[in-house]
Formats: C-alpha cells, sequence, structure tokens
C-alpha cells in the first residue's frame, strides 16, 4: 500500500489532485448535492466506482446525509483498497448510528492502523447499543493512547457500569490525553448510576 494511503484524510496530498470521473466541477456538483437525501445514491456510485479524492467526499457525505440508505455503501467501503476511504467510512457510519455497522466496524478494532482502531472505536460509541460494550472494554489498553482515549470516551457515552473499573486504570494513564478523557468518561458513568436511596428519616 503507498504511503499516502496511510495518511489521515487531512494529510493527504491526493486530497488537492483534480477530480476524477465526476468531472472538473468536482467541488461545486457536491455543493448542491450536500444534504440531499435523494442523492444518496450518486454519493454510493462515486464510493465504489470514483478515484481516491472522489471515494474520500462520497464517503464524509454519505455520514452528512443522515439517511440510512448510505449504510450499506459505507459498510462496503470499509473494505476498500484505500485506508483514508476506510477511515472516511468509519467515521460516517458513526454519524448515521445504525446497527447494522456494528458487525463489519469490529475488526477494525484489531487493525494495525491506529487511526482506523481510533474511528472504529469513536462509531461503536456514536452507534450506542450494549453488545459494543464488550468489544470496547479490550480496546483501553491498546498500545495507542488515540485509541486508548477514544475507547474511554465511547463507553462514557455508552454508560454501562461495567466500564467504570477499567476506565479508573486510565486515570494514571502516561498521556494527558487518556486521562483527561478518562476523567470525563468517569465523570458521564457515575452521573448515569443510579442513587442509592435515601433512608426514611
Amino acid at each position: 500500500m503507498a504511503e499516502n494511503e496511510r495518511r489521515l484524510p487531512f494529510q493527504n496530498p491526493d486530497r488537492n489532485l483534480p477530480a476524477g470521473p465526476v468531472g472538473k466541477d468536482l467541488p461545486e456538483t457536491f455543493d448542491r448535492m450536500r444534504g440531499r437525501p435523494e442523492d444518496v445514491q450518486t454519493y454510493a456510485v462515486m464510493l465504489k466506482d470514483g478515484d481516491l479524492n472522489d471515494r474520500v467526499k462520497a464517503a464524509e457525505w454519505l455520514g452528512e446525509t443522515g439517511d440510512s440508505a448510505g449504510v450499506l455503501p459505507l459498510i462496503d467501503a470499509l473494505l476498500d483498497e484505500s485506508t483514508v476511504v476506510q477511515y472516511a467510512a468509519a467515521k460516517s457510519l458513526g454519524l448515521l448510528a445504525d446497527h447494522r455497522a456494528i458487525d463489519p466496524l469490529t475488526p477494525l478494532l484489531r487493525s494495525d492502523n491506529h487511526w482506523l482502531r481510533r474511528a472504529a472505536a469513536r462509531a461503536l460509541g456514536l452507534i450506542g447499543a450494549a453488545k459494543t460494550v464488550d468489544l470496547l472494554l479490550p480496546v483501553l489498553s491498546d498500545a495507542h493512547h488515540d485509541v486508548r482515549a477514544s475507547a474511554a470516551w465511547a463507553l462514557g457515552k455508552l454508560g454501562d457500569p461495567r466500564a467504570i473499573g477499567p476506565i479508573r486504570l486510565l486515570v494514571n494513564d502516561p498521556r494527558v490525553d487518556v486521562q483527561r478523557e478518562a476523567a470525563a468518561a468517569l465523570e458521564l458513568l457515575e452521573q448515569k448510576q443510579p442513587h442509592a436511596s435515601q433512608p426514611n428519616l
């Protein structure tokens, strides 16, 4: 895989290349299409058949439409040859928050690329299904600090008390960003726990 394939979208020099099969007016075309759910099929075609630049943009904007019709094309894009497209697809699946994406996102938690592990963790937190807690708990011990922080953030959103103990271990993590996310997640988790009933006086 080429080196530029491993970069984030905002780090990828190919993002500035001329438009591919969509034509030279690609930015104007997408601006007109943005937020119009009836154009989801057009985005899906671009995601499948466009060049790298087209596919990344299509993956991003399928999430922005908020239309669940984009879920299956985005799930397919998790297997794209480009890490950048996979990353954009994972982020958009989180925005769409559809439970169909849970199983396809799960293998990304074990990816060699820490950006993909991070994106998958955050997407699973946004989807908000109880079954994702068991998937995310092991990610708290990931070797990369961004991934640990993202797992803590996601588990905080999920609100399952089983995460309290494991997240407490991250309060003393060597990375400040992990400590910060762990503290915020613990605050959320403790707020969501039912308070013990007060004895009658």
